[in-house]
């Protein structure tokens, strides 16, 4: 086995001709255009003991399997790995975040939702990774403008237990004309069961005997959603 401690330093990547530099292939051709590990040497800016950032990034993607697998996983596992240290463990989280608060920004309240896409969008990025299921509510006005997200209820990797008297006292409390319910699957597929048939089925009722529509349920399985309304499940 090779010592660590004797491995010759990276070469630098800003020896390397421009076309191939992560961050000049960023400013020249977007973001869009840079690979999972390119965009990761970009976040990372240096690489670890004997590797470029590009190099360590796509030894990082080898080792996780992906990056939505690196993204999510435990920070301890994170933090086991050599050259993952916290500081770069910070930063990964952060851009999280980041993405998070983008799509939510685009959900402010008072905006209308016009693009069901990006309502889709905006849960992804919100649920796609919760280890445990969580049932949320999107509260419309009577333009179907936002109000307000709620997280709701919180449950096991197996399921959330939802009450319809709750949620109808925060419908009633936010003034909601209209809601959007949404709630994640962990196990990564977005199917509907038997039981959130049956729930939606009841919020569906019990919200409209207080003259709340309910405009969609959306199940967030990885990076897909399903849309109770599209099937006709509602």
């Amino acid at each position: 086995m090779v010592d660590e401690q004797r491995l010759p330093p990276a070469r630098r990547i800003r020896d390397w001709p421009s076309a191939e530099r992560p961050r000049e292939k960023l400013l020249l051709q977007g973001a869009a255009r840079l690979s999972d590990a390119e965009l990761l040497a970009v976040l990372f800016g240096t690489g670890a003991r004997g590797r470029d950032a590009l190099t360590f990034s796509r030894d990082l993607l080898t080792q996780f399997g992906s990056l939505r697998e690196l993204l999510s996983a435990a920070p301890g596992r994170r933090h086991a790995v050599p050259g993952l240290g916290p500081a770069r463990c910070s930063l990964l989280q952060a851009s999280l975040e980041l993405a998070r608060r983008h799509y939510g920004a685009i959900l402010q309240a008072g905006a209308p939702l016009e693009s069901p896409a990006a309502t889709e969008r905006f849960l992804v990025a919100q649920l796609r990774d919760r280890p445990y299921e969580v049932f949320c509510c999107l509260h419309l006005d009577t333009r179907h403008r936002l109000i307000a997200f709620e997280e709701l209820f919180r449950g096991t990797i197996d399921g959330a237990s939802v009450h319809p008297r709750e949620v109808v006292r925060q419908a009633l409390a936010h003034n909601s004309a209209a809601v959007i319910l949404a709630h994640n699957h962990p196990s990564g597929i977005a199917e509907p069961s038997q039981a959130d048939e049956l729930i939606t089925h009841r919020l569906r009722d019990a919200l409209g005997l207080v003259e709340v529509r309910v405009l969609d349920h959306l199940i967030v399985g990885g990076p897909h959603c399903l849309s109770f309304a599209e099937r006709g499940l509602l």
